[in-house]
């Protein structure tokens, strides 16, 4: 797999995914995604879902090897969730 050079900080890239999500990916999006990952190449706005992050992220890699991805959780605002085991 070729070497992605970064061309954004990470937080340009959350802001560029979070635009292409509000205006190209939201308004297509079905009930039964809530809850998918989704990876998005924030220079295309090429996107996968999935139930599985590392899928969806292999997908577009297979696509575009150099895409620099935002990953997130559909209907959540954060693409994961810790919690401390007692």
């Amino acid at each position: 797999m070729p070497s992605v050079e970064r061309q954004h900080s990470p937080e340009e890239v959350a802001r560029l995914a979070t635009e292409i999500y509000e205006r190209q990916i939201r308004p297509s999006l079905r009930p039964e995604d809530d809850g998918k990952m989704i990876a998005i190449d924030i220079t295309s706005g090429d996107f996968e879902l999935d139930d599985d992050d590392y899928t969806a992220v292999m997908r577009i890699r297979g696509r575009r090897p150099t895409a620099e991805i935002w990953l997130g959780c559909v209907g959540q605002p954060a693409a994961c969730r810790m919690r401390w085991a007692r």
